[in-house]
Parts: C-alpha cells; sequence; structure tokens
C-alpha cells in the first residue's frame, strides 16, 4: 500500500511496527514532505498581501522550489521501502553454483546502490527547500514566521536522516560504487547545518521584532 494513501494514524501504527518498512527512509521523505506544506501555506499567506509586498518575491521563489517537490517525496516515501523490499529479495535468491552465487552478489549490489540513491534524492531536495527558508523567514508574513521555522527543522531533518540512509546503505558496497555520494555527504551534512543555523536565526530575530 502506498504511504500517501494511508491516513496519519494508520501511517505512523505502520511506522511503529515491527515490519522492515517503512523505515527511517520513508519518514525522512514524509518529513519534508511536510516541510514543503508549511512552506507553500506561507507562501500563499504572503502573496497578494500588500502588508508583506517586500517578501513577494521571496515567496514567489519559495513556490517554484516547492513545484512538484510534494508530490515527489510521496514518491520517495514510497520507493524507498521498495528499494528495501528489493534488497530483502535479493538475499533470499538461490546460491547453489557459481552462476547463481554470482548473479545473487549482483543483485545485492545493485539493490543496494539504489537504496541508497532513492535518499540522496530526498537529501538534495531537502537542501533545495532550506535555500529558500532564510529569506522567506525574513521578508514574508511574519505572522508564519514561526511555521518557516518548523519547516526549516523537517526539512534539515529530512535531510540529515537521508543521509543515514545513505551511508548506511554504502558501508556494504565496494568503494567504487556511489562513489559521487560518498564525496558529496560529509558536504551536504555541514551546509545543512549551516543553513539550518541561519534560517532558525532569521526566524528568532522576526518573532522578536
Amino acid at each position: 500500500m502506498n504511504w500517501m494513501d494511508m491516513s496519519l494514524s494508520m501511517y505512523q501504527d505502520a511506522l511503529a511496527s515491527t515490519e522492515p518498512t517503512p523505515g527511517g527512509g520513508t519518514a525522512s521523505a514524509i518529513a519534508l514532505g511536510q516541510a514543503v506544506g508549511l512552506t507553500r501555506m506561507v507562501s500563499s499567506l504572503t502573496l497578494g498581501n500588500e502588508k508583506w509586498e517586500s517578501g513577494w518575491s521571496a515567496a514567489r521563489l519559495a513556490e517554484e522550489v516547492c513545484a512538484g517537490m510534494y508530490e515527489r517525496c510521496g514518491e520517495l516515501a514510497q520507493m524507498d521501502s521498495e528499494a528495501f523490499d528489493r534488497v530483502m529479495k535479493s538475499f533470499r535468491l538461490p546460491k547453489s553454483n557459481d552462476e547463481e552465487i554470482q548473479s545473487r552478489r549482483l543483485e545485492i549490489r545493485q539493490s543496494t546502490l539504489n537504496a541508497a540513491e532513492v535518499p540522496f534524492e530526498t537529501a538534495e531536495h531537502g537542501m533545495k527547500l532550506l535555500g529558500c527558508l532564510e529569506d522567506l523567514a525574513s521578508r514574508g508574513n511574519g505572522n508564519a514566521a514561526s511555521d518557516v521555522g518548523v519547516a526549516s527543522l523537517l526539512a534539515s531533518a529530512a535531510v540529515k536522516g537521508a543521509l543515514f540512509n545513505v551511508e548506511i546503505n554504502l558501508q556494504s558496497l565496494p568503494s567504487e560504487m556511489g562513489e559521487s555520494m560518498r564525496l558529496s555527504i560529509n558536504k551536504i551534512r555541514m551546509d545543512c547545518s549551516e543553513v539550518s543555523r541561519r534560517v532558525m536565526h532569521a526566524v528568532h530575530d522576526r518573532i522578536q521584532g
């Protein structure tokens, strides 16, 4: 079943169950979708309101960043669970001869690489969203500054949570597999912390006047 078709209580029950999916990668994608929803709300509350005209450009940029991202987050949530299921299925492949052993090894590696690529995309989208939130917090509808802060916290959690899932999958693969992702993880994590910090400062400054 698609996680996005579930009620919130059903999804949370599934998350709390002992079943392997949904897990942290799916939760990261869902959290990012919530961050997108809050960002879109603040943008809508800003655009067209003359009181916040100075923030219209920030709101338009946020809307552009969010375009299609909410739907993609839902897809990534489902893809993450499906990728993990594929990894588990690959370990159950037969290994009674050399040909089967080799075929099984290749499928395990490819499915594990795919299981890293999905949350990596979640992290990339999260960084794009974070990049537009500082300006929205500073110049958007001031009554919704706290909502920008929550969006930032959710997006940051999504990025960092997704990166954990990238790392845990890559660690079992040969170093030449997923090399570009390996080289990007630390920078993304540091950039996420820096951008999130700036957004938090902007939110606090706006709330405190």
